[in-house]
């Protein structure tokens, strides 16, 4: 039996239904029902078995005025597609704990010598006139085993401008402002829907403004009165992961990424636009990923686009699906004369899930009942920068010990081939017990991945801004 998109929906929905109520949107005191977007990984394995790794709902990002001070601790971008990757992050380190441990895992398995040994090469330049694209993790996704994910919502940014468009009351692109013209490369177009027109924004394009520049990189979108932000949309970081793989700079220090790709992105049909689509994630003519489709990035890393599927299966906190419940209450009330609720809000609270037995709520990137102000380790997220550090260079020290008593019981020749991936694994753990955060991303074992992240943003990302200030913490 083939797997579709409405079983992957239905299997993400059905867990986020298990959660308890203290998890979920609720209806406020003045009558106000809370809506959220819901997104969720799915692995398939052999048989078209499905599990449902990780979910998350949310909304919202940190101010740029605010990232100096997280420390770690505080989540820079909690919309539901951002975090639930960094869930799923959690959730495949876990799985390699477990093996440190000696136990197992239906979703990662050990690499062989022989093919840590295989993959590495040496055509990358690095420090000191070195050339070396490091490729020598010690776990690895299992071949076997798709991934999909999804997203009760259309991706916030490029993806969605389409939508955004026929929800005005005139869907006539917005004049741009001399400075914004002045910053781009390639005209604009009076058409409200057209499907190439990519430009390279300036720094300060507003998150959903100005929605006749497509296929640019926009910064997440927010009231107008809202402090600014430079969390880049769910578009544009959809779109990289498909250059580097789900797993973040961490985690890719012991998983090698050739495997941890999406193979299809579901969303609502509702919510789906072909040419937003196909203009934000793809390499088809006029998709602005094209000049990446024949990229050779070496380390594990390639262009590797996802298929994109759609779902009659609406969310029951979607944002249509309170609007049709608010419109049918009211309908209700107005017949009985009474007096029904007045609207819908978006909900501030954030959900994390892990099939690995983890979940919290979250509230201004921290857990719930902590202060964004005073936030510290106990505040900190199991989804953090902090907190995924951590757990990464216990799993390097796990694996040294392991060895070590392996190598006791091993012969001459596996002794030989156990002292190898130890030297291995010791590289890695120099690179964990960096003294801050940003010397762990600054490591020689990375360079193939800011490689492959900078040529995405060279080539089909222009105008990306990185989001710094939060990288001097330590453990």
């Amino acid at each position: 039996m083939t797997v579709t998109a409405d079983d992957i929906a239905a299997l993400v929905q059905s867990h986020y239904d298990a959660l308890p109520p203290k998890r979920k949107p609720v209806v406020r005191g003045n009558g106000l029902r809370e809506w959220v977007p819901l997104a969720g990984i799915v692995a398939q394995g052999e048989n078209n078995e499905l599990w449902c790794l990780s979910l998350a709902t949310g909304m919202k990002c940190l101010p740029s005025s605010k990232i100096p001070r997280a420390q770690g601790n505080v989540l820079h971008d909690w919309h539901a597609e951002v975090l639930v990757i960094r869930a799923f992050n959690r959730f495949v380190l876990e799985e390699c704990r477990t093996l440190a441990l000696g136990g197992s895992s239906k979703f990662i398995r050990w690499r062989t010598s022989e093919e840590i040994g295989s993959s590495n090469d040496t055509d990358v330049e690095g420090e000191g006139g070195r050339r070396n694209r490091w490729h020598g993790q010690p776990f690895t996704w299992k071949e076997d085993i798709l991934l999909h994910m999804y997203c009760s919502e259309a991706p916030c940014g490029d993806a969605s401008m389409e939508l955004i468009m026929a929800s005005q009351e005139d869907a006539t692109p917005w004049e741009l402002p001399p400075e914004t013209l002045l910053s781009t490369t390639t005209t604009t177009t009076t058409s409200p829907t057209p499907i190439s027109s990519i430009s390279a924004p300036a720094p300060s394009l507003p998150g959903r403004a100005y929605f006749s520049q497509l296929g640019v990189v926009r910064r997440k979108p927010a009231r107008s009165d809202a402090e600014p932000t430079l969390s880049k949309s769910c578009s544009d970081k959809l779109a990289l992961h498909q250059i580097t793989s789900l797993l973040s700079s961490t985690t890719a220090l012991l998983v090698d990424p050739s495997h941890v790709y999406l193979h299809t992105l579901v969303l609502p049909e509702s919510r789906y636009s072909a040419s937003a689509c196909r203009r934000a994630f793809t390499s088809s003519p006029g998709g602005r990923m094209h000049s990446l489709s024949n990229a050779s990035l070496g380390g594990g890393y390639t262009f590797r686009p996802f298929a994109i599927s759609t779902t009659t299966s609406e969310f029951a906190f979607s944002q249509r699906s309170m609007g049709l419940e608010l419109s049918q209450t009211s309908s209700h009330h107005a017949q009985t004369q009474k007096k029904g609720p007045s609207s819908i809000a978006a909900s501030n609270l954030a959900v994390a899930w892990t099939s690995s037995g983890l979940t919290e709520s979250t509230l201004g990137g921290v857990l719930q009942g902590r202060k964004q102000a005073a936030a510290d380790k106990r505040g900190a997220s199991f989804a953090s920068r902090r907190k995924i550090w951590g757990l990464a260079a216990s799993i390097a020290e796990l694996m040294l010990e392991g060895l070590e008593v392996r190598g006791q019981e091993e012969g001459m020749e596996e002794l030989a081939a156990t002292a190898k991936n130890a030297a291995g694994i010791v590289e890695i753990q120099r690179a964990l017990r960096s003294e801050t955060y940003g010397e762990v991303k600054a490591s020689m074992l990375l360079e193939p991945r800011r490689r492959a992240k900078e040529e995405a943003r060279a080539e089909a990302l222009k105008g990306w801004v990185r989001n710094s200030g939060d990288e001097y913490f330590t453990l």
